[in-house]
């Protein structure tokens, strides 16, 4: 039986944004003098996977990238974490105004009697 494989697309905005973080953290390391390896034991990844995240491989998991990150001191999103814990409560303030799910639309409404 013949396997049916995806290629998955990434848009241009997204390959760049990877390409960026991934730079970032490859600076953050080498401004750290840290060597890969060591770097790579500590996170819990091989080298090989950290070179990907370096050249911003967007099939990387993100949960290591963030790791990463957080252990190169790169902010993903506020430099502190009291800055990011306020940024989460006020996120969920506004997830608690909205809907909790989406649906698609039902149709036309036909109110021509």
């Amino acid at each position: 039986m013949a396997r049916s494989t995806s290629v998955r697309t990434y848009s241009r905005y997204s390959l760049q944004a990877l390409s960026l973080l991934g730079a970032l953290l490859r600076a953050a390391r080498i401004e750290r003098k840290l060597g890969a390896a060591p770097l790579a034991e500590r996170v819990g990844i091989s080298r090989d996977m950290l070179y990907r995240i370096e050249k911003g491989d967007p099939r990387c998991e993100i949960g290591v990238v963030f790791e990463l990150a957080a252990i190169l001191g790169v902010p993903l999103f506020e430099p502190e974490l009291g800055a990011l814990q306020q940024r989460s409560r006020e996120v969920e303030d506004r997830l608690a105004l909205l809907p909790r799910a989406v649906h698609a639309p039902r149709g036309e409404v036909k109110d021509d009697f």
